[in-house]
């Protein structure tokens, strides 16, 4: 198969050759090799401005960024056989991490595999597509996932924001076996079932397992409050290391009938309740009734999706902290996560800082966790690591 160029301007090489593995429609030498007569996801050959071949890329030239790098090699585009190799290369990574089947797969860039997240749950796969790159290789995927794992069930979850961006149809399909929504896993210990069809994202956070890990060892006999709990990842778990008494609380009258329903899958009923209802309104409720809590958990959606979000985002995660601070004990445990990318980690100590000091009080950060080993980071692409977790110790003198 013969590709086409996409030329480079003068320096414009520097990023790929640093290792990042984007481009963005400014950097390309339009006059050399014009964008828009390429069609959205085709494969092209990148060249520098001297004309040297780079590498293979997908491209889309409706997004600024308009081409993203799959191989080094200018012979190579994105087949079954290299999409065979790079999944190979993840699934090995993941067993030499986990005793069990239940991690992210594949993780985009992380994985070299830009646009693809994969999702584990035993012989399920969840699969998102999320660039026109990627979408335009499926049945070679489909194919590759064959051969590396022989999955039963195969769901596409094709319904994310950024497809519209990539100019896609959202759509959820089973596009392999039969899937009876929920389907099971097992994290820390703990067994789950996740709504792959119907649920958030892929239907499960992987990212945060050894976040969660970390605090499992301080729930013993202690009373918690979840907020943001989805279907009780956090709070289900920390009854199962003992927590006395867990309430989680979100806005999703279905999110939080998996909850009953993960609680009851590990015999855990009673330690376990349920509030509907917006976090902030919950926190004030709390507030008001003279509740207190030993452990409060904060896992909140992004605030921040983009970079014009960012002093809004930082002012709503201010307010978070402060108001959750209010609910813990003389003596209590903070856990404050963010998924926001344009939120660098010294930020969220600031926020939990401020909020400290707003109530009055002192703060130990006892722990400062981020993404699991299954969402590596690519060292080129700061946009890979966004996930952050701080555990403070919150007490008065």
């Amino acid at each position: 198969m013969t590709l086409s160029s996409l030329r480079l301007k003068k320096n414009a090489d520097r990023r790929l050759k640093a290792g990042h593995l984007w481009l963005y429609s400014n950097e390309i030498d339009t006059d050399a090799t014009p964008l828009k007569g390429l069609e959205a996801g085709a494969q092209v050959v990148v060249e520098a401005a001297n004309g040297k071949a780079m590498g293979v890329a997908y491209v889309n030239p409706n997004s600024l960024i308009c081409a993203r790098l799959v191989s080094r090699d200018p012979k190579q585009g994105l087949d079954r056989s290299l999409l065979v190799h790079r999944l190979n290369q993840a699934l090995a990574l993941r067993q030499r991490l986990f005793a069990a089947p239940y991690y992210r797969l594949v993780h985009g860039e992380g994985d070299l595999l830009p646009g693809l997240v994969i999702d584990r749950f035993g012989d399920t796969l969840v699969v998102q597509l999320n660039t026109a790159g990627v979408q335009a290789v499926l049945p070679e995927l489909l194919d590759a996932l064959d051969k590396v794992l022989s999955p039963t069930t195969v769901v596409l979850r094709n319904d994310t924001s950024g497809r519209r961006q990539e100019g896609l149809e959202r759509v959820v399909e089973v596009v392999k076996g039969e899937v009876s929504d929920p389907v099971l896993l097992e994290e820390n210990g703990v067994r789950f079932a996740a709504p792959v069809l119907d649920g958030q994202k892929t239907g499960w956070f992987y990212d945060h397992r050894a976040n969660r890990a970390w605090l499992n060892q301080f729930v013993a006999g202690k009373r918690v409050l979840d907020l943001f709990s989805y279907v009780g990842s956090w709070g289900v778990q920390a009854a199962a290391h003992g927590a006395s008494e867990v309430l989680c609380v979100d806005a999703s009258a279905p999110a939080l009938e998996r909850v009953a329903e993960n609680a009851a899958l590990n015999g855990l009923q009673e330690q376990v309740s349920v509030g509907e209802g917006d976090a902030f309104e919950a926190l004030a409720a709390l507030k008001a009734e003279g509740e207190q809590f030993d452990v409060v958990i904060l896992d909140p959606p992004a605030f921040i999706k983009k970079r014009k979000d960012i002093p809004n985002g930082e002012r709503a995660y201010a307010k978070l902290n402060r108001e959750a601070m209010r609910l813990l004990g003389r003596d209590g445990l903070l856990l404050s996560a963010s998924c926001s990318m344009h939120l660098a980690p010294e930020r969220l100590v600031d926020v939990v800082r401020g909020a400290v000091r707003h109530q009055d009080r002192h703060g130990q950060v006892l722990f400062q966790g981020h993404q699991g080993p299954d969402h590596p980071v690519h060292p080129a692409i700061p946009e890979t690591s966004y996930l952050k977790a701080l555990g403070v110790r919150v007490f008065r003198d």
